[in-house]
């Protein structure tokens, strides 16, 4: 065992699944462990690394930024923050143009949540099942997993969740009580899921007519992942709320909630965040635009993810359920446990994840090459027509 892995094992929380690799180096679609050891990095920290790992533009910005000034709390005005703010704001959706700042998607969720009930006065926040928010106390009683909710039941009051998909469940669960309804577009942790388009125009339509505010979570999908800067785009939805984090600041801690018209009451005092907004991570989230707006990484996305997944479905591989996803948001469900074809990919060079029980879940760098995608298929075809595997269990990380 590596000094790296008995010092985490001795001094940390236990609260994570871990994986027998200590990571040490970055660069691009790669990582390298502590025996030098390189892998294609399709899980870039469960979806963060979108733009590669270690990009020049954004340790650059990083490096000049720190020399200058680290922190700033919002009781100031800060430049970096007014520049960010404003070029986040003009490639949200539609009319969200204002930007709370906070350090995670969970905490843009938690935001989300109180922006919405002062907003209406309303109490009730549905959300679909399969649906996952995050961990923080709000962010969980919205999320559906058993697994995750009963450790800390109960939980926060006035949370319901209707089956992904369904409009008639839907339609009875919206009332006069609801303050939000919170959706992904993609299930993530949900096992990579998709609702049709009629869903969510049909969400949009019910919130607007009854009150209540369409939140968006948008915290994996966002940045490009599905082959669109957010994932809304693809329906020509437009939230009062949308939530980001994970590819904001190029690995570094970031969150943010978008804010529409529709939104009310929000003063001083009523939330706050220490380290949101933070200057460091305000020119590491506008060094990310600045590569979104130089090289179309969205319909790359788009275009790479498609050609992938159809040679995945060529293959015909016995064990394989279904494939599904949008843009380099793939999802591989198997007809056995995946954890044993994961721990059998990283032998092979190849780090994914899982998304449940029975999914394979791929989130690589926007920036991976055809070439690189190859690898990745053949590595499945040689993992999935192997002699069945023991069943594995490792917790989800996501």
């Amino acid at each position: 065992m590596s000094d790296i892995i008995q010092q985490e094992d001795q001094f940390g929380s236990g609260v994570y699944g871990k994986r027998n690799m200590a990571i040490v180096r970055g660069e691009g679609t790669t990582v390298w462990d502590e025996n030098s050891r390189p892998y294609l990095d399709c899980a870039t920290g469960i979806g963060v690394a979108n733009v590669g790992h270690c990009h020049p533009q954004v340790v650059a910005a990083i490096t000049a930024q720190a020399s200058q000034l680290i922190t700033c709390q919002e009781m100031f005005y800060n430049d970096q923050r007014a520049q960010f703010q404003a070029r986040l704001a003009a490639v949200l959706p539609g009319d969200l143009n204002r930007v709370y700042l906070c350090n995670s998607g969970t905490e843009a969720v938690e935001a989300a949540i109180k922006f919405a009930r002062l907003s209406t006065g309303r109490p009730g926040i549905v959300a679909a099942m399969r649906g996952f928010h995050g961990r923080t106390l709000g962010a969980l009683s919205a999320t559906h997993n058993k697994k995750y909710r009963q450790p800390f039941e109960p939980l926060v009051s006035r949370f319901s969740h209707v089956p992904f998909g369904n409009i008639e469940q839907l339609d009875e669960a919206i009332t006069e009580e609801t303050a939000a309804l919170i959706l992904e577009i993609v299930q993530g942790e949900g096992g990579v899921r998709l609702a049709e388009p009629a869903f969510f125009h049909e969400a949009s339509r019910l919130c607007h007519e009854r009150g209540a505010l369409l939140i968006i979570d948008e915290v994996q999908t966002g940045y490009g992942r599905t082959g669109k800067l957010f994932a809304c785009e693809h329906y020509n939805l437009v939230p009062d709320l949308i939530c980001l984090g994970k590819a904001m600041a190029g690995g570094l801690p970031m969150g943010a909630v978008g804010i529409g018209p529709r939104v009310q009451n929000l003063a001083p005092g009523l939330h706050g965040s220490t380290f949101g907004g933070n200057p460091l991570l305000c020119a590491a989230g506008t060094a990310i635009l600045d590569i979104f707006q130089q090289t179309d990484l969205a319909t790359r996305a788009a275009a790479l993810g498609e050609q992938f997944r159809q040679q995945v479905e060529a293959l015909s591989l016995p064990l394989v359920r279904e494939v599904r996803g949008l843009g380099l948001m793939i999802g591989i469900e198997l007809r056995q446990r995946a954890m044993p074809f994961v721990q059998a990919l990283m032998e092979e060079g190849i780090i994914a994840l899982t998304a449940g029980s029975t999914v394979i879940r791929l989130l690589p760098p926007l920036t991976i090459t055809a070439d690189e995608l190859d690898r990745v298929v053949a590595a499945l075809a040689h993992v999935l027509t192997t002699e069945k595997r023991n069943a594995a269990h490792e917790p989800s990380l996501a």
